[in-house]
């Protein structure tokens, strides 16, 4: 059923003249008249009896007039919830935990007036997430993603650098270390479960064990953080990786240490993927807040080769596996 049709229907019933509508449609009185027409003809039905001072409903006219005007005002409903600002922005975060989602929180917390959705895609990829911002399943993904992965129609922005912390118990050899250099966790084995083959996240570690000569595994089932931070709690040999602005807890006897790593400090890009046609104003209101809040680029940062300089990195000649001059 066409919708212009349903329209000028509506606005003739109101008007009770077709001159009047067309002028209310901005349309001629002919365009009226063959809309009418044809609505007729759809719905097999007279609508409109023309009388010397214009129209009037027919009774077919009186039951469907209702009717009509509950579909276009469906239809307003719908244009109103799609319309950039009208709905909330569906930000992927990954993992509540991480630094994604505490940077989203955070501007939410400056923002309080804006409408969004910190949605989770965790069993999903980069390209995957991605393409899933292709799509319009959500406006945005915090991702690791190379530069030739990204499909066309999406565009990125490193905005969110994640500097990486050892987390060990205090019986660890580390554990009173005010920070570490990532050779010194060389024969330590590095714990990091729920690793996700073929995810970006899985590349960084692969990249990071490489450069620096670590032992970095997934192995065992992956039974959540507080099992994490328990093991980590009872063992003096096992580690993990955290990022810096990562939020976990765990009990105070626990005794958790976090230690920074540095020369070189390893982080974790967290690049911005959305739509290039994306207007939605809280997008921009997030972007800008981002660029505002982020550090300025580490001068020991170690990033794998596959990822983007941000536009203010330094270059790192000297840092194994740091990304070679332009």
């Amino acid at each position: 059923m066409d919708v212009e049709a349903l329209r000028t229907f509506v606005a003739v019933a109101e008007a009770g003249q077709f001159q009047a509508a067309a002028d209310e449609l901005g349309v001629s009185q002919q365009a009226v008249s063959k809309r009418i027409a044809a609505l007729e003809r759809h719905i097999e039905a007279t609508l409109l009896v023309r009388t010397p001072r214009g129209s009037r409903l027919s009774l077919d006219g009186q039951v469907f007039l209702p009717h009509a005007k509950k579909v276009l005002a469906a239809i307003a409903l719908a244009e109103q919830a799609v319309r950039p600002g009208s709905r909330p922005l569906r930000a992927d975060v990954l993992n509540r935990r991480i630094a994604p989602a505490q940077a989203v929180y955070r501007f939410y917390r400056s923002h309080s007036e804006v409408e969004l959705d910190a949605v989770t895609l965790s069993t999903e990829n980069a390209a995957q997430a991605a393409q899933a911002v292709l799509e319009g399943t959500i406006d945005a993904s915090f991702r690791a993603l190379p530069a030739h992965q990204v499909p066309a129609g999406v565009s990125t922005e490193r905005l969110l650098d994640a500097p990486l912390e050892l987390l060990v118990g205090p019986g660890h050899p580390l554990a009173d270390a005010s920070w570490v250099r990532p050779t010194d966790l060389t024969g330590h084995r590095i714990w990091i479960p729920g690793i996700t083959p073929g995810t970006e996240w899985a590349a960084f570690y692969q990249a990071l064990s490489e450069s620096f000569g670590l032992s970095i595994d997934a192995l065992g089932p992956n039974f959540g953080d507080e099992v994490l931070m328990d093991a980590l709690a009872d063992s003096a040999a096992l580690a993990t990786l955290v990022g810096s602005g990562d939020r976990y807890v765990w009990p105070q006897s626990h005794d958790l240490r976090r230690i920074p790593l540095h020369d070189p400090t390893p982080v974790y890009p967290h690049v911005l993927l959305f739509r290039n046609e994306d207007q939605h104003p809280v997008l921009f209101a997030l972007r800008e807040y981002l660029r505002a809040t982020r550090p300025p680029s580490l001068h020991d940062m170690w990033t794998p080769d596959w990822v983007d300089r941000r536009p203010d990195d330094h270059e790192n000649r000297d840092a194994p596996g740091a990304r070679a001059p332009q």
